[in-house]
């Protein structure tokens, strides 16, 4: 079946698979300067419909789905919320940053019945200052065996004199928090999930921090008492490849490649820093995340 584009309003599209909403991109989000506004996937869903992501949950106002965001930026924030300061641990800082989007690029269902989105968007501080442009791009696009696959790609560029470091919590001295970069928040009936790597399963305490080209997160929903999975693959090309990885099981349900968990990556003025990810969808359980996993690096290596 050909997915199918609803795009009703200047600040969101949707993605369809038949009658079941695969996704929804909010490009233009109306988020709180609190929360670091910048774009979000949510809902997504399995393309029996179930749902696999969390908005706006209590413990953490600024996850929202999949996002991109950076906790440390230099001095800002482009995550949300407080900043991790040694010695004081987390304060609130007028620093959280937005992304402002520019303008699209392209919205459009391809010849091979592929969804591709590309827009531009700033990265500007609280305090004004425009830190990088970005191109991003988004696919989705439906794979055999009921699964489907997302990637995402940006590609940032410092457009100041200076040069931009950036890091994670765990760079700035908080041990083994070193989130940062392509973040799912998962439902709450996620929480006691199981993780998935090629060396095995087990929790968020077990795997957090270890290098892995790809991670899996076990579910089960309620109400269906049933299993659905999600796969983030790393591109072969990314900076830090393979990253470690900050997942969660115990508290909540996350999953987060993290090229910047123990080292800042230091983008000079006029430098562009890329990266490309790939996401896999499915129904059922752990056995099924290798071989999910194997399709999306297909996709993503393909870069089509």
């Amino acid at each position: 079946m050909t997915l199918e584009i609803d795009h009703d309003d200047a600040t969101a599209f949707t993605v369809r698979d038949g009658d079941v909403e695969l996704l929804r991109y909010t490009y233009v989000p109306d988020s709180p300067q609190l929360e670091s506004p910048k774009p979000y996937l949510h809902p997504l869903r399995t393309r029996s419909g179930r749902l696999m992501s969390l908005y706006r949950p209590w413990d953490h106002v600024w996850h929202k789905g999949i996002a991109w965001s950076l906790p440390v930026v230099g001095e800002e924030n482009f995550w949300g919320g407080p900043t991790y300061v040694q010695g004081q641990s987390y304060v609130q800082l007028p620093n959280d940053g937005t992304q402002a989007h520019r303008r699209i690029e392209q919205l459009e269902v391809d010849a091979d019945g592929v969804v591709r989105f590309a827009h531009e968007l700033d990265w500007v501080s609280e305090g004004g200052i425009h830190l990088f442009t970005e191109r991003r791009a988004v696919t989705a696009r439906t794979l055999e065996g009921g699964a489907w696959a997302l990637t995402v790609d940006t590609a940032m560029t410092n457009v100041t004199d200076a040069p931009i470091p950036i890091g994670s919590p765990t760079t700035r001295g908080r041990e083994n928090a070193g989130y940062g970069g392509l973040f799912w928040r998962g439902p709450r009936s996620f929480t006691g999930g199981t993780l998935v790597t090629a060396s095995g399963t087990g929790s968020g305490n077990d795997v957090r921090g270890q290098r892995h080209e790809w991670m899996g997160f076990v579910g089960r929903h309620d109400e269906i008492d049933g299993e659905s999975l999600i796969v983030m693959v790393d591109a072969a090309d990314n900076p830090q490849h393979p990253p470690q990885w900050f997942a969660r099981s115990e508290e909540f349900a996350c999953l987060n490649p993290a090229p910047f968990f123990s080292d800042e990556l230091v983008v000079a003025p006029g430098q562009t820093a890329a990266f490309r990810y790939g996401v896999g969808i499915a129904d059922g359980g752990a056995d099924a995340a290798a071989g999910l996993a194997d399709t999306v690096r297909d996709v993503i290596a393909a870069r089509a």
